[in-house]
């Protein structure tokens, strides 16, 4: 008997219909590929430590031992700011803080910043919060920063511009309207469609302003930071009767390790000489509830 070969032709073709099917069917059974994802935000850090009145002197500026123990060589420059929220709060429930701030001599900084909460130190958690809310390494048009208080760290997003301070001289500030009307006409998309559609753009358009207080700010370099400072900010008291000075020490740094140094030898130095206040005074928190 006789076995008549295929045909090469034939033979070749059988070949690809075969290769093409266990293709298909590999293609059925193997797992989908992940969509790619960016990755956490890289944060920079600011050590903020309050100091008690111990660390002013009659004229409410800090002293020169408190100047000289945290490298406080300049000479104070004033700034005025102010914050936009409904009475209700409605921005800072999100976590969101909407700020108008004027330098001497600068131009208008608006700033649009959301919070995320650190618990317990975990700041990997929470920068992994942030991503699923969009905030991430690919978003260029926000900076990460890790607020280290007493005992209260915060992670957030601030997203910067600028608006001409022609015919402001000083610190003076725009009027209510002019304000809230640059801010929503300047809103980053992420605010203003936190919630749904032109939310942030109509609950800014609700807002009343918070403010203005003036602080005064002192800087220098100490240890690992070459921005550290002193801002003694007068604010109206809880039972709006007078003014309180909150002391604000802070030093900004890139780095978590220097952060963590930097935040150990403050404390350390402020309680040694008496000036440490011992818990954490949010001043956007003060300045929304006390105006």
């Amino acid at each position: 008997m006789s076995i008549t070969p295929l045909a090469r032709g034939s033979l070749t073709a059988s070949v690809i219909t075969l290769a093409a099917s266990l293709t298909a069917s590999f293609a059925v059974l193997a797992p989908a590929t992940p969509a790619f994802a960016a990755g956490n935000a890289v944060p920079t850090y600011e050590v903020k430590v309050n100091l008690t009145s111990a660390a002013l002197d009659a004229s409410h500026n800090p002293t020169s031992a408190v100047k000289a123990a945290f490298g406080i060589t300049g000479s104070a420059k004033a700034r005025s700011y102010e914050y936009f929220d409904t009475d209700a709060q409605d921005l800072d429930a999100e976590g969101w803080d909407v700020r108008l701030r004027h330098k001497s001599g600068s131009s208008f900084e608006e700033t649009y910043k959301m919070r995320f909460p650190v618990a317990g130190g975990d700041i990997d958690a929470a920068l992994d919060e942030a991503n699923a809310e969009g905030f991430d390494s690919s978003d260029t048009n926000y900076d990460a920063e890790v607020d280290w208080g007493y005992a209260k760290q915060t992670l957030s997003f601030s997203n910067e511009k600028s608006h001409s301070a022609s015919g402001y001289s000083g610190t003076a500030m725009p009027s209510a309207s002019t304000g809230r009307n640059w801010l929503v006409n300047d809103i980053p998309g992420k605010l203003d469609d936190w919630r749904y559609d032109n939310w942030g753009s109509d609950t800014l358009k609700a807002s009343r302003v918070h403010g203005p207080v003036t602080s005064q700010v002192w800087s220098g370099a100490w240890e690992a930071s070459d921005d550290a400072g002193i801002e003694v900010l007068p604010v109206r008291n809880a039972a709006g009767t007078g003014t309180e000075y909150i002391v604000e020490l802070s030093f900004k740094t890139d780095d978590y390790a220097d952060a963590a140094r930097l935040h150990s030898d403050a404390i350390a130095v402020a309680e040694a000489h008496g000036w440490l206040y011992h818990g954490d005074i949010l001043k956007t928190q003060l300045i929304l509830d006390r105006y």
